[in-house]
């Protein structure tokens, strides 16, 4: 599977707060896991981390950290 990589619009928005992407510090993000489809592109990591919270992506995903094990998983 191969994705192609191209540069936004002048004036693409921000996915979450509905900014100009380029007035700010842009992310491009893609779910390879859905086939790579369309990116999504985030004006900075504050909106991206708001989507992801609000969306619960991390739900289930993440690594349970336990102080009292020696690693991870």
């Amino acid at each position: 599977m191969s994705t192609t990589v191209a540069t936004p619009d002048a004036d693409e928005l921000c996915a979450y707060c509905e900014s100009r992407i380029f007035a700010h510090d842009p992310i491009c993000v893609r779910d390879c896991d859905d086939n790579c489809g369309s990116p999504d592109y985030f004006c900075n990591f504050a909106c991206l981390s708001a989507y992801i919270e609000e969306n619960s992506l991390t739900t289930g995903n993440a690594c349970a950290w336990n102080p009292d094990e020696s690693n991870c998983c």
